[in-house]
């Protein structure tokens, strides 16, 4: 059994090791010699700190953030800031009860990913291309081309060809598997053109720090010296694959910004639009999309790593199982059901933010609206968790509110807690990747009986917590693998049939 990834960037390195979990033969193709040093994002928020956080990663993303990136996360707690919508500070209220930011660059987040990937045994080729590819009815045929392998820079070995029992492309907007698969790919134009550049100024009060409106567009002083984000709204770049210049990156900062400010050196830069498509389905037979193969938008807000992390993590263990034989293929097909809606609302937002961005007197009168708006408790609790992607919930066939919401990090009491207290939060249970039962009735109580007898033939997917816990939701909560309920004490539904429609049929040894 195996499994290609095309595309080692967060989110092909993330369903990596959601696969490897599961100890599925895992091969990931990435068409870099090395990772991008171009500048990109800079955190991860919300519902991507608790998916790190729920597989033990977030510290070492933390520490991999350093300590200018932290500086900034703590300016922002100070101030009661979770972040921004078009460039306005005035995320504050959210339900999400958990570490709401991890500062870092997104360079870093993937050398974390990178690392824990090589720990967990996934085959990872940097420098191969994929060149073509087809599926038939029994896996993916891949023709790959190692460009490491030639003998000269730049030169590629005689191309090779790679069979697959499944393959995800998660390679990028202009995914190569999406272009080969029968996926549409509908959305909107873009009608900005952006930089984001590390460079030195000759006078770095140019601008005030942060967001400012100006002549020609926004342009964003920091967070950290020499940051720069210019957005004008000229249409999107005549060809945004050409190298920015020196002169290209100073006349536009000059033109939005109304100053003779002059750029003395460039450390990184990148040029950007805002596109916003959606593939119509993720899923093409034995080929699935996941992260900027799946949909594309601009960045503002921060959403893009999260949403792509979240595609990860509910793609990995459902792939997994159906791999392995454990589960019917119908399993995957919740995989678009769940995340395409999540991906259409972060699209329209960020389309929403590029509109309130217009440097027009009529979208200023419009901000200072949404601004007042936005004061509101309710409004602000709405906008910040929609932001953080907090406030999902996925359809999953129970009219009860916490089905198919995320679980919270819920502190367990129970007899084998490593730690001194006698406790162990449920992300440390969910390290393993395995879904979690939940049993925080009394443990000789006749319901909690049956329970543990009913997830018995589940033990090669589940595993069982008995305990207490003074916050749960329920006398017993089964959690799916990427922290979401699937069935509750209080379920109109059997936990047999809810372990049955998330985790495949009960092995009849084990029961």
């Amino acid at each position: 059994m195996r499994i290609v990834i095309v595309g080692g960037g967060p989110v092909g390195l993330m369903a990596a090791c959601e696969l490897r979990l599961y100890g599925i033969e895992t091969v990931v193709l990435e068409r870099r010699a090395d990772i991008d040093p171009t500048i990109k994002a800079g955190a991860i928020q919300g519902r991507g700190v608790a998916a790190l956080d729920r597989r033990g990663l977030a510290e070492r993303v933390r520490e991999a953030g350093g300590p200018g990136l932290r500086d900034f996360e703590a300016l922002m707690r100070e101030n009661g800031l979770r972040g921004h919508f078009s460039g306005m500070f005035v995320l504050r209220e959210s339900n999400y009860g958990g570490e709401w930011m991890l500062p870092v660059a997104q360079q870093k987040l993937e050398e974390v990913l990178n690392e824990r990937a090589v720990e967990l045994g996934v085959d990872f080729r940097r420098g191969h291309v994929v060149r073509e590819w087809h599926q038939d009815s029994e896996g993916v045929t891949l023709v790959v081309a190692d460009a490491t392998d030639g003998s000269g820079a730049g030169s590629e070995a005689q191309p090779y060809e790679l069979r697959a029992d499944w393959l995800i492309g998660a390679d990028g907007g202009r995914s190569t598997i999406r272009k080969g698969g029968a996926f549409a790919f509908p959305g909107t134009d873009g009608v900005i053109t952006a930089y984001q550049a590390i460079a030195e100024v000759d006078d770095p009060d140019f601008v005030p720090r942060g967001w400012n409106r100006c002549v020609g567009g926004t342009v964003v002083n920091g967070p950290y010296p020499g940051r720069l984000l210019l957005v004008g709204f000229d249409g999107p770049p005549a060809d945004r694959d050409a190298p920015v210049t020196h002169e290209e990156l100073q006349a536009t900062l000059r033109r939005i910004s109304g100053t003779d400010v002059a750029i003395r050196s460039i450390t990184t830069v990148t040029r950007f639009t805002d596109n916003a498509r959606q593939a119509d389905t993720y899923r093409d037979g034995r080929v699935l999309l996941a992260g900027d193969a799946a949909h594309i938008h601009s960045p503002f807000g921060g959403q893009g790593l999260n949403l792509g992390l979240g595609d990860a993590v509910n793609l990995g263990w459902k792939l997994a199982l159906v791999a392995l034989g454990r589960a019917p293929e119908s399993l995957l097909d919740t995989y678009t059901a769940e995340r395409h809606p999540v991906a259409a609302r972060v699209l329209d937002n960020t389309r929403a933010q590029v509109a309130l961005m217009q440097p027009t007197p009529h979208t200023e009168a419009l901000r200072g609206i949404f601004a007042k708006l936005v004061e509101q408790h309710d409004a602000n609790r709405w906008l910040s968790d929609m932001m953080g992607g907090t406030d999902v919930r996925y359809e999953v066939g129970s009219e009860l509110d916490a089905v198919g919401r995320f679980c919270p990090d819920l502190v367990l009491r129970t007899a084998d807690a490593a730690g001194a207290d006698g406790t162990v939060r449920l992300a440390e249970r969910q390290r393993s990747g395995r879904g979690q039962l939940l049993i925080l009735d009394a443990p000789e109580s006749p319901d909690a009986t049956q329970w543990i007898k009913a997830a018995s033939g589940w033990a090669d997917r589940v595993d069982v917590t008995v305990g207490t816990c003074a916050d749960a939701p329920s006398r017993a909560v089964l959690v799916r693998p990427d922290g979401f309920v699937a069935w509750v004490a209080e379920s109109e539904q059997g936990l047999e049939e809810a372990l049955g429609r998330w985790f495949g049929p009960a092995d009849p040894l084990a029961m």
